[in-house]
């Protein structure tokens, strides 16, 4: 069992953070923040996904006046994402915000950073300390020539430490580069400085197969430390495809389950019947299952039961049939033509039971 990190908790409107909650699996939208349907379509969207805080950007007056309706009707609780516009951040407290997301050294003077957290603190919303390798203090960068972990480290202790001076204890901080081993370094630094919950992932990792991994390794890497209170896999795609795997990510680490875990086997010669095409099928018609069940499609008699024996459920593949087995004992024999709609007949049950 991986030891997380001890940490103070927080709340970001009913949504713990921290302490002994469960790893926070977040996302932001990708719609213009005015569009208040096309938003809030999304948000429910990402909901039924999984996500459990939201994050909006909030770059122009007609963004901010959307606000108000769309905390109202958010099924979670909804951050601002504020840059360059100190004014913004008490503005989209007023529209009833559960959380503000700050670079504090993109707006530059102490003293409004202060003001945004006394506000904060009188209105109960939570602040999320965003230091990146876009944002770092002039200082640092003539200190150290490059964003690197130490200045990323300092950056975030700095900040932490003046929060915690002005009595504010209800924020998160996030130390994010697009560099893996930096961004690792930088949040392992700082965790063992603080119990201040830390939301974790690789900025701008990309697009694609190549982001996933990307994200996937620094994240995962993070996480088996015992480091990270919430997270997001910052993609260019569908926001869902972040939540997707943020999830997986949790669950290969035994971290969190959610939904249908399929273990199925890799293609190679011995296999007699078209495996990708039942996985993709049962994987298709079991998207949307929220209770965690492992559905083990084994392509052949080498691996078979045997090797899927931990899976609630499964098929055992063999020439033109397969044996449909539960907890590592088979209950009958099903063609090949039949076998993916037994498999997801008899998962449909389990999940009904349970």
């Amino acid at each position: 069992m991986i030891q997380r990190r001890k940490t103070r908790q927080i709340n970001v409107g009913w949504v713990p953070v921290g302490g002994s909650a469960p790893i926070v699996v977040q996302s932001m939208t990708s719609t213009k923040t005015h569009d208040v349907p096309a938003t809030l379509d999304q948000i429910n969207r990402l909901a039924r996904a999984g996500c459990e805080l939201i994050r909006v950007a909030v770059p122009h007056e007609e963004d901010l006046n959307a606000l108000e309706e769309i905390v109202k009707k958010s099924p979670i609780p909804v951050i601002a994402d504020i840059h360059f516009a100190p004014s913004y951040a008490f503005r989209s407290m007023e529209k009833g915000v559960h959380g503000i997301r700050i670079n504090p050294g993109n707006i530059g003077k102490e003293e409004i950073v202060r003001d945004i957290v006394q506000e904060a603190k009188v209105k109960n919303v939570a602040i999320r300390i965003g230091v990146n390798s876009g944002s770092l203090e002039k200082d640092l960068l003539e200190k150290y020539r490059y964003p690197c972990a130490q200045a990323l480290f300092e950056s975030a202790m700095r900040w932490s430490e003046k929060f915690e001076k002005w009595g504010f204890y209800n924020f998160k901080v996030s130390i994010k580069g697009s560099d893996v081993l930096e961004n690792i370094k930088a949040n392992k630094l700082f965790a063992e400085q603080t119990d201040i919950p830390l939301h974790i992932g690789i900025t701008e990792a990309g697009m694609g197969q190549k982001g996933i991994i990307k994200s996937s390794v620094g994240i995962g890497i993070l996480l088996y430390m015992g480091i990270g209170d919430t997270v997001r896999v910052s993609l260019t795609d569908d926001p869902e495809v972040e939540i997707k795997t943020a999830y997986e990510i949790l669950r290969a680490l035994g971290l969190r389950r959610r939904g249908v875990e399929i273990v199925a086997c890799p293609t190679c010669g011995r296999i007699e019947v078209d495996l990708p095409k039942v996985v993709k099928e049962v994987e298709e018609k079991l998207k949307e299952v929220k209770t965690p069940i492992k559905v083990a499609i084994m392509g052949c008699v080498v691996n078979a039961i045997g090797e899927a024996k931990e899976a609630d459920i499964g098929l055992a593949c063999g020439k033109g049939f397969a044996w449909l087995f539960k907890e590592g004992k088979p209950i009958r024999r099903v063609s090949e033509e039949e076998m993916a709609q037994a498999l997801l007949e008899e998962i449909l049950r389990d999940i009904n039971r349970k």
